[in-house]
């Protein structure tokens, strides 16, 4: 039976939530899967990803086929990385030790540039705030310029000319 690794889609319209789960090639896309892997939720930024690693290593090294969408999610989140690493120690090539290691300081690297990324965000939506709230209060002042009313007095000097020339 050939399995792949797919995403199930559930959520309301509009706003989808996705199962990652190993499910029977032949099954329909939110039918019947042999084991759920995690969960990927797009709406948020950066996407939530929760997934069991060591599960969908297991998949993989089983003959499980991802998807093109899931492959770049398992890629993401460092399960491509571990099976490669585990087939390496299968050879002899590494030492379980070793490849441990070099999966620790992946995932360290990749939860420093995912931290970078959302405190980019953070500060790029601090800034528009900013902005937005400048913008505003300068609309603002403008309207109540322009909403003013207008009080025209006559200078002190043409005011004496005129009383002046009554006299």
């Amino acid at each position: 039976m050939p399995v792949k690794i797919r995403l199930q889609r559930h959520g309301k319209k509009g706003k989808p939530y996705y199962w990652i789960v190993a499910a029977d090639a032949r099954a329909k896309r939110d039918g019947k899967y042999l084991e759920k892997l995690g969960a990927y939720n797009p709406n948020t930024n950066p996407a939530t990803i929760d997934l069991n690693i060591d599960g969908a290593v297991q998949w993989l090294q089983n003959g499980a086929q991802p998807t093109d969408t899931a492959k770049a999610i398992l890629s993401y989140k460092g399960v491509m990385l571990k099976n490669h690493l585990a087939g390496g120690v299968r050879k002899g090539a590494l030492t379980e030790e070793q490849a441990e290691a070099k999966f620790t300081a992946w995932l360290e690297e990749k939860a420093s540039k995912v931290d970078a990324k959302k405190e980019g965000l953070s500060k790029a939506e601090a800034e528009a705030k900013t902005k937005a709230f400048e913008a505003e209060k300068a609309a603002n002042e403008a309207r109540i310029a322009a909403n003013a009313p207008v009080v025209e007095e006559a200078p002190a000097e043409d005011a004496k000319a005129s009383n002046e020339e009554e006299e």
